[in-house]
């Protein structure tokens, strides 16, 4: 079986381009011109990844890298980038949805696997979310990223090609940066907890993100659902602190701050750093890691997937630990 993975050069997508050629699949691989030349790409051909080139704004360059693929694993996605218009979001988020599921249609693929994000449900007012929980996008990330899901299912039931939605949740592991932030304040004790710290918190360790994916492109009942995958547990923030803590054997913080004058303290640096196209030192969406509650219920990916998260949080932060220490961050 052959599977394209759109955004391979991206921790997700290049983590599951390894994993998928672990398990016997030939793995091609898009890449965006201006990224051939990455370290990432070398990597990726060393590990057996074809490459090829294109950029989803171009129709015509998607088309022709899910020839004679059997599933396409759609991970690429315009993140949060301070400055960067609403069209930018849509231009990947939702017309580059569009490109791949006519790609993957016109050149006889199976299945399209389309990653969204657990974002689209916002703040879980009454915790654990499932696939049906309300939706609640908080930002233009969110919002096109809904947008791009709710085309893909329509793409899936007009037929032609079987569409899959995927969820993911809290993606952490060796390779990624993200957290690198909280792991280093836990580290040096600069990581003071605003509000009270018992908003829930749930992470994903990336190789069982992965199988997970794999299942999404595999399993034939799979076919128009959609799932979230999520760890085994979620945690409230405070315990998540002290994991980490405990991990790199320092003492958490014993203070909680207030949340309210770091919110417009974030929002006074978005309106400064925003239109100057300067990533803000703080903004408003990192006041939310510790006021809205992220905890989600994977029932449904365990009984029809066979999903089955194996990484639990203790372990999941060692690894992650050792990584950034190999690589000299912590």
């Amino acid at each position: 079986m052959t599977a394209l993975v759109t955004g391979v050069t991206g921790f997700t997508g290049g983590h599951l381009a390894r994993h998928l050629r672990l398990r016997g699949l030939s793995v091609r691989g898009l890449v965006r011109p201006r990224s051939l030349d990455r370290p990432e790409v070398a990597s990726l051909r060393e590990a057996g990844v074809e490459i090829v080139s294109g950029d989803l704004t171009d129709a015509a360059a998607v088309a022709a890298a899910c020839r004679g693929t059997d599933v396409v694993y759609h991970i690429a996605a315009t993140y949060r980038e301070a400055g960067q218009p609403d069209s930018a979001y849509r231009a990947i988020n939702v017309l580059g949805v569009q490109h791949v599921i006519d790609g993957a249609r016109a050149a006889g693929a199976r299945r399209v696997v389309h990653c969204s994000t657990g974002g689209v449900h916002g703040h879980v007012a009454a915790p654990p979310a499932n696939e049906d929980a309300p939706f609640n996008p908080g930002d233009v990330y969110q919002d096109t990223k809904l947008e791009g899901e709710r085309l893909a299912r329509a793409e899936g039931l007009a037929g032609g090609v079987e569409v899959v939605i995927a969820r993911p949740i809290g993606i952490y592991g060796p390779g990624d940066l993200r957290f690198l932030k909280m792991f280093r304040g836990i580290s040096r004790r600069r990581f003071p907890v605003l509000g009270s710290g018992e908003v829930f918190y749930h992470l994903t360790y990336i190789d069982d993100l992965c199988e997970g994916f794999r299942l999404c492109g595999e399993v034939p009942g799979a076919a128009g659902r959609t799932y979230i995958l999520a760890g085994p547990r979620y945690t409230t923030l405070n315990a998540l602190v002290e994991m980490i803590a405990t991990e790199l054997k320092v003492r958490p913080l014993p203070i909680h701050l207030p949340v309210w004058p770091f919110w417009l303290a974030g929002a006074a640096c978005e309106a400064v750093c925003v239109p100057l196209r300067v990533q803000p030192p703080l903004y408003r969406r990192r006041v939310d890691f510790y006021t809205k509650s992220r905890a989600f219920d994977t029932s449904r990916a365990r009984t029809e997937l066979g999903y089955a998260p194996a990484v639990d949080l203790p372990e999941g932060i060692r690894r992650t630990i050792a990584w950034y220490r190999a690589q000299g961050l912590l």
